[in-house]
């Protein structure tokens, strides 16, 4: 089968073409028939090995797929244990495999698989958001950042603030539904934050930037404001200080969806399913390029230069 397959670690010119074996399910586990595979910012640090998880060489990159179940004919999404998901087949779990609905689209399903339930449970896990409270969206018009925006009312946020790139970015998250959208970059983004809440520090920052985008959220979090983490993009670690925390009564939350029981990813996955259905969530389909483009995905995806959910086509 076709996939493409690392063989070695670095920047986007590892991503190679291949031909490799079929994969075979054990016990316990399922084939697919990929159709379409996702990609999440999460990949391009996979394939420099410096993302949480770590891999052996050589391996097929990506996480989730859509496609059909050998087995049964079944339209299905599933989540795959790190790896394999670049390529025209791949193995997963059954319990990581869900059957779709006849009315949702495959780049639907996949932007709704991983981001929907990551921005569902930013609010619900991690943030434990109050009613009322305001709520800033880092990289607003992302995959993860577009469906936290829009849950974000839904979830009892007061004010929804988003930050983006450019002005075509944040007249999206505006469209998307926040109530104020301003410059991602990290120079006075403090300032800009406070003056978007008018004047008031804000409650809760959903962070995957790292680097001077933490520092500037923490200077903007209000006392019991909560600051959570669930990426590091900018490859900038940073350090807190015990002290600092108790000074202004403000917490720092990481959020791993690895860490997620079945029971909980279902319950996510369900709900923004539903909410897609009833046309309660906007998913913004991003650009597809073929299995042979995965190099090129990745360099985009990393550059900045797409918008919404991005998928290969293992067809071409």
């Amino acid at each position: 089968m076709r996939a493409i397959q690392i063989e070695e670690f670095g920047g986007p010119e590892v991503l190679r073409l291949a031909d490799v074996p079929r994969p075979d399910p054990a016990d316990g586990e399922v084939l697919v028939r990929v159709t379409r595979a996702g990609l999440n910012f999460a990949d391009t640090h996979t394939r420099e090995n410096a993302y949480i998880a770590k891999h052996d060489l050589p391996f097929i990159p990506g996480t989730e797929v859509a496609g059909v179940r050998e087995d049964t004919g079944e339209r299905v999404v599933a989540r795959l244990p790190g790896r394999g998901g670049y390529a025209e087949y791949a193995v997963a779990p059954e319990s990581a495999v869900v059957a779709l609905p006849d009315d949702l689209a495959d780049e639907v399903a996949l932007a709704l698989l991983i981001q929907g339930t990551t921005a569902w449970h930013l609010y619900r896990t991690a943030a434990r958001l109050r009613a009322g409270e305001s709520v800033v969206v880092q990289s607003a018009a992302g995959g993860t950042g577009s469906l936290c925006v829009q849950l974000g009312r839904t979830f009892g946020a007061g004010r929804v603030i988003a930050t983006a790139g450019s002005e075509e970015r944040r007249s999206l998250a505006l469209e998307l539904g926040a109530d104020a959208a301003i410059d991602s970059a990290p120079e006075g983004m403090a300032d800009r934050l406070l003056e978007a809440n008018g004047g008031r520090p804000v409650d809760v920052v959903l962070e995957m930037a790292g680097g001077p985008v933490f520092d500037e959220s923490r200077k903007a979090l209000a006392p019991f404001g909560r600051l959570v983490v669930y990426g590091i993009s900018s490859r900038e670690q940073n350090e807190v200080r015990t002290g600092s925390l108790l000074k202004r009564s403000q917490a720092v939350v990481g959020f791993w969806m690895n860490h997620l029981s079945d029971a909980m990813f279902g319950e996510a996955l369900g709900d923004v399913f539903a909410r897609a259905a009833r046309g309660e969530l906007r998913v913004l389909e991003g650009p597809v390029y073929g299995l042979s483009e995965a190099r090129r995905a990745q360099e985009d995806l990393a550059g900045r230069r797409t918008s919404g959910k991005v998928t290969l086509d293992v067809s071409r």
